[in-house]
């Protein structure tokens, strides 16, 4: 479902009038605490989602509109698939390897000193494998935490530290650029990436979110080279330029804290779309379906996630 705005002869509003608007529709009815973590397996065609404060991760098949729940008694940040098969996940203890057939988890590493004050938040895997994985602090204290590199090794690099909510990350199709949102500073950030070793440099700010609009949360890219961002406390998913900053579209979500998304389909033409449900009454009562999983088909295709592994 999509429309798009014609121009008018007003130039002050021309930006507005030719944004295209979707609204995304209900793919997944589930009262997700806090929906999170989005990514598409393409060798299974699967959803992979998870639900942090619930502390499950998700595998949605769409074919058969079936998911799959696996508990794994702590709060999880996010997950990426393994190469090796399986799934990684970033969880309040550690970073682990889950056996999905066994459900059995081995650590890989875990770089979190203070597990009581700190846990992992959103991460995705670079073009070479290696996971990368911020964190926050429990109490949403500035600066608190960092983000992480993981490698299949098992070890691990704090890239840089100073980071309140760690969020969306992804890299640019050519592979030289990564994007990076800490909610709190409304904005997203890019530096040179270097895919041999990892390293980043010429950190600068690309894109500034307007007052209004929520926090940016979890992000994707499409094969356009365009951000996709989530966004809490905003009912929407925005789309950006990462070239001028400009604000390009967005998808309208029945839900008030949209957290992340994540191109899928066999044709990697669909958006699908975590989202927070919540304990309050009122929000309850005004949307209904907060908490699950949401979908549009915005005319343009994503890129294939990278996973974890040499």
């Amino acid at each position: 479902i999509s429309c798009t705005r014609k121009p008018s002869g007003n130039a002050e509003n021309s930006k507005e009038n030719t944004m295209e608007i979707f609204k995304a529709e209900l793919e997944l009815e589930i009262p997700a605490s806090l929906g999170e973590g989005a990514i598409w397996n393409h060798e299974t065609n699967t959803f992979w989602w998870v639900d942090i404060e619930g502390r499950k991760l998700n595998i949605y098949d769409p074919m058969t509109k079936s998911n799959r729940v696996i508990d794994v008694k702590e709060r999880i940040g996010t997950v990426v698939p393994a190469k090796s098969g399986g799934a990684i996940v970033a969880l309040e203890n550690g970073i682990f390897h889950l056996d999905l057939e066994s459900e059995e988890m081995k650590m890989i590493c875990n770089p979190l000193e203070e597990l009581d004050t700190i846990r992992f938040n959103d991460g995705k895997c670079d073009p070479a494998g290696r996971l990368w994985v911020g964190s926050m602090s429990l109490k949403f204290i500035k600066g608190a935490a960092s983000l992480y590199t993981i490698s299949s090794d098992g070890s691990y690099r704090d890239v840089f530290g100073g980071v309140t909510v760690s969020n969306g990350i992804i890299w640019s199709n050519d592979h030289k650029t990564l994007y990076y949102i800490d909610t709190p500073l409304g904005n997203v950030r890019a530096w040179d990436y270097d895919l041999v070793t990892g390293d980043i440099s010429n950190e600068r700010v690309i894109i500034s979110i307007p007052e209004g609009m929520g926090g940016p949360d979890g992000m994707t890219i499409d094969e356009e080279g365009k951000l996709w961002i989530a966004m809490w406390g905003g009912s929407q998913v925005s789309r950006w330029d990462p070239e001028n900053g400009e604000l390009i579209g967005k998808v309208e979500v029945p839900a008030p804290n949209v957290t992340s998304c994540a191109f899928g389909g066999p044709d990697l033409d669909v958006l699908y779309i975590t989202t927070a449900g919540g304990d309050n009454q009122k929000m309850k009562e005004d949307y209904p379906l907060a908490g699950s999983v949401f979908k549009v088909k915005p005319g343009v295709k994503g890129v294939r996630a990278d996973f974890f592994g040499e």
